[in-house]
């Protein structure tokens, strides 16, 4: 233990560096386990829609009807913050659409925290979707 006190003392730069790079892989660690309680992958995102998730695509409208998963719903997320689109589906399967992930993964983040236990999002959004060769309707 007194080589371990010494070896610090020596080697402040050192130390300092390693705790710094440990903080930061756990941070990163817990960033990760965070979104993926919320971010579903395409494939997981169809089991979750053949269950009767409700899919809200939170795109613009004129985004919405360049294409679309089949049977979504055109919310913006705007006015799924507002919270007047999908009250009283609390028990409901909610599956937050968008263009690449980003703007449906804090619209399911704040679904969540609205008390929305079943909010996800889809990893990669609907250029994920394209990516897996999965249908799109116009």
């Amino acid at each position: 233990m007194a080589k371990l006190v010494e070896f610090t003392g020596h080697h402040v730069w050192l130390v300092a560096g390693l705790l710094t790079a440990w903080a930061a892989v756990m941070f990163y660690e817990l960033r990760l386990r965070t979104q993926g309680a919320t971010h579903v992958s395409a494939a997981y995102a169809v089991r979750l829609i053949n269950k009767g998730a409700l899919v809200i695509d939170v795109r613009k409208p004129e985004e919405f009807q360049s294409g679309h998963i089949v049977n979504a719903r055109n919310v913006p997320a705007e006015r799924v913050q507002q919270g007047d689109e999908i009250n009283k589906k609390k028990d409901k399967i909610l599956l937050a659409v968008c263009a690449d992930g980003s703007t449906s993964g804090r619209t399911a983040g704040h679904l969540r925290k609205a008390g929305y236990q079943n909010a996800f999002s889809l990893k990669g959004g609907l250029t994920g979707w394209r990516a897996d060769n999965l249908p799109l309707v116009k």
